[in-house]
């Protein structure tokens, strides 16, 4: 009798929970709060940078880091304005830092807060590159993706119990769930993103490099440049993530569009 109230709970929670993603009308879970979401983002955002302290602002890379972060957080206000959306973002707190460390990664936190790993330089080569990954993770937090995925393993691993709730009984838990939700500590291209996110990030993030003055063709560069630095990937079937072969015709599907939004 316990189980079967149990699933009833998950699902009444699934069922009333439900919203649309506004850039692709994909239905999706989200039991968490956004201003909670803020204030667990800046607090762990803080305590990331104390244990892994930034690289000085004096440091070229970092210099190229930080404008290339502030051209896409302009770019970023820029189109969701545009697209009457503005409040979605209107508590974000941008901040962009390098950190070093050799694996190849970078991530958004909720609330615009960015990291970028050294590791990851060899491989975007240059800003163009760099504002390929980079608005390809700021996506995922203007899309909510790591709030998605948050609330469906509170639903799965805490048996649907509110964030407040998890914070209380479970903080240890509640936080290794976040800092998981949103790939920190994991290199990259193996976030704990489904494929309907990472392609949802993709294209997003092609618009968003675009209205930062990037020519979003680059990305396609990059990501044959992940595709040699990867070595031999899994069967796309065995992973959350994209191949990169699928990724990058999914790509070149969306560049026509992205286009439109370039600006030298």
């Amino acid at each position: 009798m316990l189980k079967k109230n149990h699933l009833l709970f998950l699902l009444l929670i699934t069922f009333f929970s439900c919203s649309v993603v506004p850039f692709s009308n994909r239905k999706r879970i989200n039991i968490v709060p956004d201003d909670m979401m803020l204030n667990m983002s800046f607090t762990n955002y803080s305590e990331f940078l104390t244990q892994n302290p930034p690289i000085p602002e004096s440091n070229n890379d970092t210099k190229m880091v930080k404008i290339v972060g502030n051209k896409l957080a302009t770019a970023v206000s820029s189109f969701m304005n545009a697209k009457s959306m503005g409040s979605e973002i209107k508590d974000f707190k941008w901040e962009f830092n390098l950190i070093n460390n050799k694996e190849v990664n970078a991530w958004c936190m909720p609330g615009g807060k960015v990291v970028v790993y050294t590791g990851l330089l060899p491989i975007s080569m240059n800003a163009e590159g760099l504002a390929v990954v980079m608005g390809h993770e700021i996506a995922h937090a203007v899309a909510k993706h790591g709030s998605e995925r948050m609330s469906q393993q509170l639903l799965l691993e805490l048996g649907g119990m509110t964030l407040s709730a998890a914070l209380e009984k479970k903080p240890e838990a509640t936080k290794n769930i976040f800092l998981t939700a949103f790939g920190v500590g994991s290199t990259l291209g193996t976030l704990a993103y489904s494929r309907e996110h990472e392609y949802e990030a993709d294209k997003l993030g092609l618009f968003f490099m675009a209205m930062a003055g990037y020519d979003p063709n680059n990305a396609i560069a990059f990501w044959e440049r992940m595709s040699q630095n990867g070595g031999i990937a899994p069967p796309e079937f065995l992973s959350t993530h994209p191949n990169d072969a699928n990724r990058i015709a999914e790509m070149k599907k969306n560049l026509a569009e992205a286009m439109q939004y370039y600006k030298k």
